[in-house]
C-alpha cells in the first residue's frame, strides 16, 4: 500500500509528515518544496512508522496546500460527459484533449478559505482529481497502465474554482481560473505504489455545497485518461517533480449552457460586449452558483476505502460582502 502524507504548520515553523489515523509522524528535514521532497525523502517517508518518531495530532496542526509553489498546473477541460453535456457540447469524446494551465499562485490550504473578487459574480466550483507529477519529463515518452507511476508520484484532491463570467465571455481560461484561492488543494498527498496504479481509474469523486451533494462519478468516466494525456503533453512541454495536473471535473457544475450560448462563447468574431450579455442573460434565475459564506466539501476515495485522499473543507468569502 501507498502511504499519505501531510505539510502543516505548527506555530510559525512548516513541516511535511506521513498520516497515519488521527497523528501525524514528522519526517526529521523541513523540506521548502514538494519537489525537494520527492527527490531526498522517500526512504524517510517509507521507514517513518518503523523508528518510533514522535506523533502529532492533527487536530493541533493547520494542513497546508500539499503542492507546492513554483509548481505547473496543468488542466484537462470537459473531461467528462456529463460535464460537456451541462455545457452545451456533444457528450461524446472529442477530437482533441482540451488543455489549459492555471497559476500557481491559486493554491491554497485544504480549510483556508476562497476570496472571490468583488467584481465577479458568477463563481462556479469543479472537483478534480489531481496528479502530482513525480519526476522530469523533458522529451516525449510513452506513458501507459504499466509505468505511469514512474511519472506520476501520488493523488491529490483539488478544486477547480472558476469565475464564469471572466472565463467564457472574455475567454480567459487562464485569468477566470486564477484568481488566488482559486485552487484548494488537499489534505493528503497519497504516494501510490506501483501495483496501485488500476486505482486512478475506480475513485469515486464526490463535492457537496452546504451539505448538498452536487458533484458525483467516478474516473473510469474520464474521457481521456491520465497516460494518453502525460504522453500527449510529454510531446509539447517540460514537466518537472511536484507539477500538477488536474484530470478535468464531472457534471453537477453551478453553470449550465445551451448548446447555442455555448457556440456564441466560442465565436471569435461576436462582440465581447455582447457575448457579456449573452451569458448572462442565460444564468439569469440560476442560484446554484457560489454565495457569501457557502462552504464548499469535496472527498475522492476508493470505494473500498483503501486509498481515501481526505476532506477538503472551504468556506467562500466574497470581498464586496467584507468591504
Amino acid at each position: 500500500m501507498g502511504v499519505s502524507i501531510v505539510r502543516y504548520q505548527q506555530g510559525t515553523h512548516i513541516h511535511w509528515g506521513v498520516l497515519q489515523g488521527q497523528d501525524i509522524l514528522p519526517l526529521s528535514v523541513r523540506y521548502t518544496h514538494l519537489s525537494d521532497l520527492l527527490a531526498g525523502g522517500m526512504e524517510e517517508i517509507r521507514s517513518v512508522q518503523d523508528r518510533g518518531a514522535e506523533r502529532i495530532k492533527l487536530r493541533d496542526v493547520t494542513l497546508l496546500s500539499p503542492v507546492t509553489k513554483p509548481a505547473r498546473i496543468i488542466c484537462q477541460g470537459v473531461n467528462y460527459s456529463s460535464h460537456r453535456e451541462e455545457s452545451g457540447m456533444a457528450a461524446q469524446r472529442p477530437p482533441f484533449n482540451l488543455i489549459f494551465s492555471k497559476a500557481d499562485s491559486a493554491l491554497t490550504g485544504p480549510y483556508s478559505d476562497i476570496i472571490c473578487p468583488s467584481h465577479v459574480k458568477l463563481l462556479d466550483y469543479e472537483i478534480e482529481l489531481g496528479l502530482v507529477i513525480g519526476k522530469e519529463i523533458t522529451g516525449k515518452i510513452e506513458v501507459n497502465e504499466e509505468n505511469i507511476s514512474e511519472y506520476v508520484a501520488g493523488l491529490v484532491i483539488a478544486n477547480d474554482i472558476s469565475a464564469r463570467d471572466i472565463q467564457l465571455p472574455q475567454g480567459q481560461w487562464l485569468k477566470g481560473k486564477s484568481y488566488r484561492t482559486f485552487c484548494p488543494t488537499g489534505p493528503y498527498l497519497y504516494l501510490w505504489d506501483k501495483e496501485e496504479a488500476p486505482v486512478i481509474h475506480q475513485l469515486d469523486l464526490k463535492l457537496w455545497v452546504n451539505d448538498e451533494l452536487r458533484q458525483s462519478a467516478n474516473t473510469s468516466q474520464l474521457l481521456y485518461k491520465p497516460a494518453e494525456t502525460l504522453t500527449e503533453l510529454s510531446g509539447i512541454m517540460d514537466l518537472s517533480a511536484g507539477d500538477l495536473l488536474l484530470t478535468g471535473t464531472p457534471g453537477g457544475v453551478a453553470q449550465k449552457l445551451t448548446p447555442e450560448v455555448s457556440e456564441q462563447m466560442m465565436n471569435p468574431f461576436l462582440d465581447g460586449r455582447k457575448k457579456m450579455e449573452i451569458f448572462i442573460e442565460s444564468q439569469l434565475g440560476n442560484d446554484r452558483f457560489l454565495k457569501h459564506h457557502d462552504v464548499v466539501r469535496c472527498e475522492i476515495k476508493s470505494a473500498d476505502g483503501k486509498i481515501d485522499l481526505g476532506v477538503q473543507i472551504n468556506k467562500v468569502l466574497f470581498e464586496s460582502q467584507n468591504a
